[in-house]
């Protein structure tokens, strides 16, 4: 199902003749330099095709024959390759001469053929040229190329595009695609009888996959084959069905797709059967606004939750079909982490719920809602996107698709971080409240109790009312002694959270010497957090001597409910 419907999103993209997809045997791929000729094979030029896109370079990107695939052995491009291939000049001193030899030998054998086509002529003209490396060594970029070892291709000095523009050219390289010597099956993903693709073009973008690419189907050892039959032969692909798979695929992982997300080690792409609005929004839901829209998340979203009330960008009708896979790397294959079908009203439906599980009150600086990439890496040691738990970013965002409970990972590594870092940040804070109402909510589909927004006195949960007391403890011995270094919270909260009977005892004790002093300097503000304190006591019948952490996770609410409460200015009512 996967294959059929990434072949179905190539076809889509190719019957529209501005969506900018290869045809088949044909990639885009950067080019940095270009070698300039003219019609008889003479060095004009030696191009730059790099441009600074932020910080970095880039080059740009052009049509050019697909590349085969290349793992130990000789394999040369047509027409365009690295260096060493185009050039027989090696790049590295610690390189091996003859093997670069070989590779040169190899691009020009394959250009033989052609020789009679102007074109072709004119490279092997100017490639067989006597002093080639000192005639290089005139032009500035030539030094940069070889230093990279740079993907090289060919451009008349009179035309605008590269060689492969040429009729003839194009002519050879979709002849090329068309033809097959390998035998014809029955291709799973179409049903018709095709040429069987012995091995798949390889698929890149995957973030800690091979830098040369991975694949979905291989089978490269015996152990995978089955009746004798090697390769693709095991799960036969027709050479057109995998051409367009890939290219969709490749397509969608582009560094310029807006329908990719990579987050931890899952990299996940979502497409539309037919094209749809949510091709576009539902990245703005997870990642980075726009540095020119830096409010696009949070208005994107309150439309999505107000949209049943005012019908203005409602998805709530719309039965196209959306697709979400989930990708991990796996050496030289690529694990499918995930895999989501659904209607684009039920995904919509499933990002309106958990986006109204998350929201909970916050200071005036914060934003209403946030990319989910930095909610996760607040869970994160030292909040580096590295160091994500692994599987945990995959595993959340099948639990947002589906609708179930957020994976309990995620609940250990919030509690993890709030121990460790003593903090209780508003994205760990959001995290904490999602978790709780959809693992409440599975459980108990009538709704009888869920997390509020802000805080909530009638909550009676063990959990949550020593969070409370805990901050009401902390905001006595702040009030009292102004400009501490550190409080109660820095040196008592895990064990609070975790064993309370240890600590609360002595806490409150230490709370009275505070209020006796708050009685003289602050006695209003004394009184109102002696009462405060007696209010949360009057539900504690005795401290318990550990809390589960389901009850951590309401303490930490609890504890940022009351915080945030003291800071809210109340209405004069």
């Amino acid at each position: 199902m996967i294959l059929q419907a990434l072949k179905a999103y190539y076809d889509r993209k190719a019957a529209d003749p501005d969506s900018g997809i290869a045809p088949l045997g044909w990639e885009r791929k950067e080019i940095p330099y270009l070698f300039v000729l003219d019609r008889a094979g003479n060095l004009v030029n030696i191009e730059d095709t790099q441009e600074i896109v932020g910080k970095k370079p880039r080059a740009k990107t052009f049509l050019v024959p697909q590349a085969v695939k290349r793992t130990v052995g000789i394999e040369p491009y047509f027409l365009w390759d690295n260096v060493e291939y185009v050039t027989g000049i090696l790049c590295k001193e610690t390189g091996k001469p003859e093997r670069v030899a070989q590779q040169h030998a190899a691009f020009l054998e394959r250009l033989h053929p052609y020789r009679d086509l102007p074109p072709v002529h004119a490279v092997l003209t100017f490639l067989s040229a006597p002093n080639l490396a000192e005639t290089l060594d005139r032009f500035p970029a030539w030094q940069k190329a070889k230093e990279g070892c740079a993907f090289m291709a060919f451009r008349f000095v009179d035309a605008s595009g590269l060689i492969f523009e040429e009729d003839c050219i194009r002519t050879v390289v979709n002849q090329m695609a068309s033809a097959s010597a390998t035998p014809t099956i029955i291709d799973l993903v179409t049903g018709e009888r095709e040429a069987l693709a012995k091995l798949h073009p390889a698929i890149k973008g995957i973030v800690g996959a091979n830098t040369t690419g991975a694949n979905i189907v291989t089978f490269n050892l015996p152990a995978f084959s089955s009746f004798g039959k090697e390769q693709g032969a095991n799960a036969p692909v027709s050479v057109t069905s995998a051409f367009a798979y890939t290219t969709a695929l490749n397509t969608l992982l582009g560094k310029d797709s807006r329908q990719k997300l990579v987050i931890g080690d899952a990299t996940t792409v979502f497409w539309s059967e037919q094209s749809d609005a949510l091709e576009d929004t539902l990245l703005t839901w997870l990642d980075d606004p726009p540095k020119d829209n830096p409010d696009a998340l949070v208005e994107s979203v309150r439309t999505l939750l107000t949209s049943p009330q005012t019908g203005v960008g409602a998805f709530s009708e719309d039965t196209t079909r959306f697709y979400v896979l989930g990708l991990a790397p796996n050496a030289a294959r690529i694990a499918i982490r995930f895999w989501q079908i659904g209607t684009v009203a039920e995904i919509a439906g499933r990002f309106r719920e958990y986006f109204t599980d998350l929201q909970i009150c916050h200071g005036p600086k914060e934003k209403e809602h946030l990319p989910l990439k930095w909610l996760l890496v607040s869970t994160a040691a030292q909040g580096k996107f590295d160091n994500i738990t692994p599987n945990l970013a995959g595993d959340v965002m099948r639990s947002i698709l589906s609708g179930l409970p957020f994976p309990k990972t995620l609940l250990n590594a919030l509690l993890q971080r709030i121990k460790a870092d003593h903090a209780i940040s508003y994205p760990r804070a959001k995290l904490l409240k999602g978790f709780l109402n959809r693992q409440w909510r599975f459980a108990n589909p009538n709704h009888e109790r869920n997390i509020t927004v802000s805080l909530d006195p009638e909550n009676t949960a063990i959990g949550y009312r020593l969070g409370r007391l805990f901050a009401v403890l902390e905001r006595i011995q702040e009030s009292a002694s102004p400009g501490l270094n550190a409080t109660i919270k820095d040196k008592f909260y895990a064990a609070a959270s975790a064993t309370p009977v240890t600590v609360f005892g002595n806490l409150i004790r230490l709370a009275q010497h505070h209020l006796a002093k708050l009685r003289k300097e602050k006695p209003g503000l004394g009184v109102v957090l002696e009462k405060t304190m007696q209010e949360i006591l009057t539900d504690v019948q005795d401290f318990p001597a550990h809390l589960s952490l389901e009850h951590q996770g309401l303490f930490a609410l609890g504890y940022y409910h009351q915080r945030q409460d003291f800071f809210t200015k109340k209405n004069a009512e």
